[in-house]
């Protein structure tokens, strides 16, 4: 491995940096657009929309908090609070994991099966809109509800 030089001070960024600096743009837009349209068509975020589908993929439409948490990228304290709104919503349930007491099981309900069926062509039409087209950095965060 040959190490790159970035140049302190000059203004000259190296192509790796060049291309994470647009890999982390390319990663908040599509964010962004997944987000809005999600949220304006289904009510659901894109973290919860993603541990809706990763449980709908499963035979048993249930898994563990922690293995749930790898294949969404969420550390478990993210990923609970996650659980928590979709468990409040009705979409999923929480259960003792029969083969470990301390483990948390989540399952995905009938109502959560269904939301994410009628979110799955938003999800799919913006990735296939965003996910290879140029990057123009046009989304613009929903405004808060808090407000």
């Amino acid at each position: 491995m040959t190490a790159t030089k970035v140049s302190v001070g000059t203004g000259e960024t190296n192509a790796d940096v060049r291309e994470w600096r647009e890999l982390l743009a390319r990663h908040a837009d599509l964010t962004c657009a997944l987000d809005r349209a999600l949220q304006v068509g289904h009510s659901l975020g894109m973290s919860e929309y993603e541990v809706l589908e990763r449980l709908a993929e499963l035979p048993e439409r249930s898994a563990k908090v922690a293995t749930i948490a790898k294949s969404v990228h969420l550390s478990q304290s993210a990923l609970s609070r996650v659980i928590g709104r979709l468990e409040v919503a009705g979409l999923v349930e929480r259960h003792m994991c029969p083969e470990d007491r301390r483990a948390i099981n989540v399952r995905l309900t009938d109502e959560g099966l269904q939301l994410q069926g009628e979110a799955q062509p938003t999800q799919r039409r913006v990735l296939a809109e965003r996910l290879h087209a140029p990057l123009v950095k046009s989304c613009e965060p929903l405004p808060s509800t808090s407000d």
